[in-house]
């Protein structure tokens, strides 16, 4: 499964603007590690990462391991989702954890945490999603 998503030639521009890798993949287990490089453009005045672009990374990962737990025959747009800021991220790399806690017919439910290079969790994510039938949708 890791292969197949990093050989992707379908990878939608969020991911690429984000600067998305994904490293790890335990399919069984519902759990993916994405890698991020972190734009210097995601920076506000005091040179940290506004919070509005490490939400977009957590809501990434944890929307692909919904993906890829259901072999990608499932997505799941989020519903809502509550992040808390530890601590700042500053531009460059960065890794996220996302883990699938409960994936029913009607709900996914998800969390996810947020690092930085040396380790430091700097946020922590929940959300709660709606599984669907995986269809790119028409432009």
């Amino acid at each position: 499964m890791l292969a197949r998503f990093q050989g992707s030639k379908k990878r939608p521009p969020c991911s690429d603007t984000l600067g998305m890798k994904l490293i790890e993949v335990e399919q069984d287990a519902m759990r993916i590690r994405m890698e991020f490089d972190v734009s210097p453009s995601f920076a506000n005045p005091t040179g940290a990462v506004q919070g509005g672009f490490i939400s977009a990374m957590l809501d990434e990962a944890m929307s692909t391991c919904v993906i890829i737990a259901s072999n990608v025959t499932m997505t799941a747009p989020t519903l809502e989702m509550k992040t808390s800021f530890l601590t700042r991220l500053m531009p460059g790399k960065a890794w996220v954890d996302a883990r699938i806690v409960r994936l029913g017919k009607s709900a996914a439910f998800m969390e996810a945490e947020c690092f930085d290079p040396d380790g430091r969790m700097v946020a922590k994510a929940s959300a709660t999603a709606l599984p669907m039938p995986f269809k790119r949708l028409a432009k």
